[in-house]
């Protein structure tokens, strides 16, 4: 064997490295599946460490994903809901689930359908998994936040020694949308991948409450205060929607899962009308005749609240509302009072700030990417999670996408690395 050969044989080729931006479960997963594919991975974190967001999240227990049936699942996510599915044909839900298994998590699903972690805490699957991550080689830097490109291409970081600059190979974007800035997802990456040419929708509130205005009265003595059960309907379309829940009294307005359920819609409606009206059904358990019958009944001297109580099975909360939006002369009518019942109207003014919302619908449109999720205007540079231009209600529909997003991008952008290095 010639010395050139022998040179030859004994080189190892140079791993191709990728910067991971955001060191959320969408980052995390890129880099995990990037990693396994035979790549270098830097996350880098702009605050003091990873997944801050997805513990405040867990902290009423983690709902990581849900056992809808495939078709009901990929429904959740609206009109993007075929162009989601198919990541989810590729790591959905049982995926999830024995990921987490492999962490050590075993997970049980609740009688909502949702799946927690047996502990229903979110701090142990994190330190797992970031330990594992650390083991296998992938470098951590927080207090790193990106900003922007230097007219070279390079990635301008500032950092607590002063602005850095990395010449990486390729670029997994996973910064999340606009909601809770202060964990990290403010949505300042917008004009760095507008100026590359990326197609972006206007980034809005998603899982939100909303503004309704109630009296100062009403505000001082219900903020917080749940309603429950209750229905609410709303019109969609040509169609009239009705779902249960509960959800509970702000200062200025309501919010809760029944309403987060319902967001999108309502929050369109209101960007086209201005307004939008839901109807409250204060007695599910109850129908129109019935109540009627029961209110009818005389009051004696038993003051109208009393009555509400003994006849309607109202009390708290649901009495005020009524108060709120009736006259003293319909209160006294026990036909209007039954119909507003079984139909109380409240107008829905504004969608609360994006910053204070549980997620954000927009980003960069899927039209933007290839099926590994790297922008087309610039190859190399790839996206995962809610800056891509999804939405969908709590209930682990939010994890699973931004899980199987970040595992495709990761997945990508090794395939990506280690053509072009090989």
């Amino acid at each position: 064997m010639s010395h050139a050969d022998s040179m030859r044989e004994n080189t190892v080729p140079t791993r191709p490295c990728l910067a991971i931006i955001g060191g959320g479960p969408a980052g995390l997963i890129a880099a995990e599946a990037a990693h396994a594919a035979g790549v270098d991975v830097d996350v880098y974190e702009s605050k003091g460490s990873v997944g801050r967001k997805f513990l405040i999240a867990g902290r009423g227990g983690l709902n990581l994903t849900h056992a809808d049936p495939p078709s009901e699942f990929a429904a959740r996510y609206r009109e993007r809901s075929e162009a989601v599915s198919a990541w989810l044909n590729a790591f959905g839900a049982d995926a999830l689930r024995d990921w987490a298994r492999d962490l050590g998590i075993e997970t049980f699903i609740g009688s909502s359908g949702r799946v927690f972690p047996i502990d229903m805490k979110a701090a142990p699957l994190l330190r797992a998994w970031v330990r594992r991550l650390r083991d296998s080689g992938v470098r951590f830097h927080v207090q790193h936040r990106c900003c922007g490109w230097t007219p070279d291409g390079g990635l301008v970081l500032a950092t607590p020694a002063g602005e850095k600059v990395i010449a990486a190979e390729a670029v997994v974007f996973a910064c999340g949308g606009a909601s809770w800035p202060q964990l990290g997802s403010d949505g300042a990456w917008v004009p760095w991948l507008r100026a590359l040419g990326a197609d972006i929708a206007p980034l809005q509130p998603a899982n939100c409450g909303f503004d309704i205005g109630w009296s100062e009265v009403f505000s001082q003595r219900y903020a917080g205060a749940p309603i429950k059960p209750v229905v609410i309907a709303w019109r969609e379309g040509e169609r009239t929607q009705r779902l249960q829940g509960e959800c509970v009294v702000t200062p200025s307005g309501i919010e809760g899962s029944l309403v987060y359920a319902l967001s999108a819609s309502l929050r369109d409606s209101i960007s086209r009308d201005g307004s939008a009206t839901i109807d409250l059904d204060l007695a599910p358990g109850r129908d129109l005749a019935r109540l009627t019958r029961d209110l009818a009944k005389p009051r004696g001297g038993r003051s109208l609240t009393e009555h509400l109580r003994r006849n309607a099975g109202l009390e708290g909360v649901k009495t005020g509302l009524l108060y709120e939006v009736m006259t003293k002369t319909n209160l006294a009518d026990p036909v209007k009072l039954a119909m507003t019942i079984k139909a109380l109207p409240l107008t829905l003014q504004a969608p609360r700030p994006i910053a204070e919302t549980i997620s954000s619908a927009g980003g960069v449109r899927f039209e933007a990417f290839d099926p590994q999720l790297m922008l087309t205007a610039r190859p190399g540079l790839f996206c995962a999670g809610e800056m891509i231009d999804w939405e969908a209600p709590t209930g682990g529909y939010l994890l699973t996408a931004c899980f199987a997003s970040g595992k495709i991008a990761g997945a990508g952008a090794a395939a990506w690395l280690l053509a072009r290095k090989f």
